[in-house]
């Protein structure tokens, strides 16, 4: 049976990236920069910037409030509603929960074997109890990045472009936020590379891109790929992790190229059931 076009979500216009970006941009980069600019003054009044201070979270969460601004704008309360609902889709081809659950882990125990490394993270003298804590606080990180990234940017763009192209641009801008956080002291990134971090954004959203349509705009599949990238059990496995990363992409780009390279069957919705207005 048909659903009545009135009886639909209203539709999250394209123009709604924009707004998407410019809001995800000025909380992420206003944070960070205020660190950089004015490092003394901010660490007086809030305390020495790292991973567990709540303006590293604010800055980390800046894409999800971003895309729960745009979805209230245009869907209100019950648009957040249907966007929350693509958290419980879960079903999705074998191979894809494959990628996620076997072979992003063997990517970074083999990158680490390359370089002479160890197959699983070194337990800290804290024990067990306090990987498994941090890897929970890292469901609270990078994860939530993905209620903008794949909730709002990927169908929006995918409106216009086929799939492996809104990956790969989604995956650049995705990689130029980062960029302040390579200037601020106290944090991971300040001990890295940008460039083959960038890449490897890159990458990475081309890769997650055919998953998050064969889950049919799930986000629950995006956020547990992007909690196995940081999940403290697997080892540093730099830069070789990156390389064979590129290589998976590729393999996983020509295996599917039939849907990355045609909007066909690509999800272009924010709210499941949007009104094609």
């Amino acid at each position: 049976m048909s659903v009545s076009l009135d009886h639909r979500a209203p539709r999250v216009p394209a123009a709604a990236l924009l707004a998407f970006l410019v809001l995800a941009f000025a909380i992420t980069w206003g944070v960070i920069g205020s660190y950089i600019y004015w490092p003394d003054v901010m660490t007086a009044r809030f305390g020495a910037i790292s991973g567990a201070h709540p303006f590293f979270f604010l800055a980390t969460w800046a894409p999800a409030i971003a895309a729960f601004a745009v979805v209230l704008l245009f869907g209100g309360l019950s648009g957040l509603r249907g966007f929350l609902s693509r958290l419980l889709m879960w079903r999705c081809p074998a191979p894809w929960w494959g990628m996620i659950l076997v072979v992003i882990p063997l990517v970074f125990m083999a990158g680490s074997l390359i370089k002479g490394g160890p197959l699983l993270a070194p337990i800290p003298p804290e024990g067990v109890g306090a990987v498994v804590a941090l890897m929970f606080m890292m469901l609270l990180l990078g994860p939530i990045e993905e209620f903008g990234w794949r909730g709002v940017a990927q169908p929006l763009l995918q409106r216009f472009m086929a799939p492996v192209w809104a990956g790969a641009l989604i995956g650049a801008i995705w990689g130029i936020w980062h960029l302040p956080a390579f200037y601020l002291a106290g944090v991971v990134f300040a001990e890295w590379s940008f460039l083959p971090f960038f890449i490897g954004n890159v990458t990475l959203a081309i890769l997650v891109t055919p998953i998050f349509n064969a889950a049919r705009g799930s986000l629950l599949l995006p956020m547990l790929f992007h909690w196995q990238l940081i999940n403290p059990f697997w080892p540093d496995a730099q830069p070789w992790d990156t390389w064979l990363l590129v290589g998976v992409a590729a393999v996983v780009v020509w295996w599917k190229r039939d849907m990355m390279f045609t909007r066909m069957g690509a999800v272009t919705e924010v709210i499941p059931g949007e009104a094609r207005t």
